[in-house]
This record gives C-alpha cells, sequence and structure tokens, in this order.
C-alpha cells in the first residue's frame, strides 16, 4: 500500500519555456493509505481532487480554501478524522462535494452557503452533528443534499423546501427534531427521505400539483394526525412510507395508494383502511 505524498515543486513550473499545470489529482489512484500533505494547498491549478475509495487518515487540510480553482472534492470512503474546515467555503467554483463514509465530526460550516457553485453536497455516513445551517438555501444551484447517518439535530430549515433546484434531500438516521416544514411537500423536491428521526406534529396539509415524490419516506419519526387528503392531488407520489409513527385515521383513496404495500403504513397508532383493515 503506497503512502500519499506531493512534491510542492510538480504543480506549477517551467521546462524551457513551457508551464506545467497539475490540474487534477487521484482519480484512479487506489490503495492509497497515508494523510492528505497540507503542500497539496500549492498546487494552485487544481481543479479535480479525487481519492475515493482508500485508506486515507488523518484531516481535510484547513486552508484548503486557497485552491481556488477547484471544482470537485470527493474524499469518500476513507478514514478522515477532523472537521470540515470553514475555509472550504472560499472555494468558489466548488460544484461537486462528496465526503460520505468518513469519520468526520464537527458542525457543518455556517458560510458553507457561500459555495453558490456547488451542485451536490454528500457528507453521509459520518459523525457530523449541530442544526442544518440555514445558509445552506443560499446555494442556489444546489440540487442534491445528502446529511443522512449522522447526529445533526434540531429542525429542519424551511428555506430548504424553497431552494430552487433542489431535488433530492436525504436527511434519514439523523436526531432531527421539530415539526415537518410544509414547504418540503410542495417543492421541487422528488426525493424525500426524513425516516429515522424524532420529527413530531402532523404532516401538513399542503400537497399538490407541484408535489411529485418518487420517494418519501417518513418512516421512524413521531408524527401524530392523519395522512393528509390533499396528497391525492399530488402529481405524483411513487414509494411512500409512513410506518412506525403515531398516525391515525384513514389512508386517503387515490390512485397513488394503489401500489403500496401495507408495510408502508403499518405500526402506527391507528391507521385505517386500503391496504390496512377497514375503518
Amino acid at each position: 500500500m503506497s503512502q500519499l505524498g506531493f512534491e510542492p515543486k510538480t504543480s506549477y513550473r517551467e521546462v524551457k519555456g513551457i508551464t506545467i499545470r497539475l490540474e487534477a489529482l487521484g482519480s484512479d489512484w487506489k490503495g492509497i493509505s497515508g494523510i492528505i500533505p497540507s503542500c497539496i494547498t500549492t498546487l494552485p491549478f487544481l481543479r479535480h481532487l479525487d481519492l475515493v475509495g482508500n485508506q486515507i487518515s488523518g484531516e481535510i487540510p484547513a486552508d484548503i480554501g486557497k485552491l481556488s480553482q477547484l471544482a470537485v472534492i470527493n474524499l469518500a470512503d476513507n478514514k478522515l478524522t477532523g472537521t470540515i474546515p470553514r475555509s472550504i467555503a472560499n472555494l468558489t467554483s466548488l460544484m461537486h462535494l462528496d465526503l460520505r463514509n468518513n469519520m468526520i465530526s464537527g458542525i457543518i460550516p455556517q458560510n458553507i452557503g457561500r459555495l453558490r457553485m456547488l451542485s451536490r453536497a454528500l457528507l453521509s455516513g459520518n459523525q457530523i452533528s449541530g442544526q442544518i445551517p440555514r445558509t445552506i438555501s443560499h446555494i442556489y444551484r444546489l440540487s442534491d443534499l445528502d446529511l443522512s447517518l449522522n447526529r445533526i439535530s434540531g429542525p429542519i430549515p424551511e428555506s430548504l423546501g424553497k431552494m430552487a433546484v433542489l431535488a433530492t434531500l436525504n436527511l434519514d438516521g439523523n436526531m432531527i427534531s421539530g415539526n415537518l416544514p410544509a414547504t418540503l411537500l410542495n417543492s421541487g423536491i422528488s426525493i424525500l427521505n426524513i425516516s429515522k428521526n424524532a420529527i413530531e406534529g402532523g404532516i401538513p396539509d399542503v400537497f399538490g400539483p407541484r408535489s411529485y415524490f418518487m420517494v418519501m419516506d417518513l418512516s421512524y419519526n413521531k408524527l401524530t394526525g392523519p395522512i393528509p387528503k390533499s396528497i391525492a392531488s399530488a402529481s405524483y407520489v411513487g414509494h411512500l412510507d409512513v410506518s412506525h409513527n403515531h398516525l391515525c385515521g384513514a389512508i386517503p383513496a387515490g390512485s397513488w395508494f394503489d401500489h403500496l404495500e401495507e408495510s408502508s403504513f403499518t405500526y402506527n397508532d391507528c391507521l385505517c383502511g386500503k391496504p390496512l383493515r377497514s375503518c
């Protein structure tokens, strides 16, 4: 297994008048261990940092924000520890951030909203704590936000449901509390997974033609009250799971429910109607 290491002078030099610019690092590198050396921040033209699926340990360099041209960071499936550096918000060209399945802890930096070009933020499978920063909603190009399987607490910001292009929101497997924001149910989000949290209160009765869900998983929470009748007016509901809550009342009739199995509604207080027992 090779060790990860770089010589800063290889990033930019002149050989007989020819400028050498290192713009990508990693991609097909496998079997790498060791830490990410701080000298990586001396590669001013680096655009792609892709070291996915290795044995890299240690922390993300604190001054990674110096890499002003960086568009892709993929450090998923390693053994990284420490926190997400605040300087990451200086990467104003960053479009893809993937830190999944590491051991990163601490909070999501409040200044993350400065990443205006970011389209995917994949941070699942870590030990991230604290609340979801409201500033995330300032990232107007963000289409995929995955914070699942962490230790995030507090409420879901209502502003997430007002984001123009957010289509996938995975928050499952955290310690999120508070009510389910109505904005999430009548937005452009088509994959919504907030299962295995501590969300309480009722399911807002706000479904309409803008509601188009390939997946809506609200299971394993503390939701109460009925399933709103307005869900029948949604444009599409593919997979729906509201099991393991405290819901009660009749399951609304509608074409979206014809294909759903009993397991999508079980372990509630008193739901009834197809596909469960008659009311």
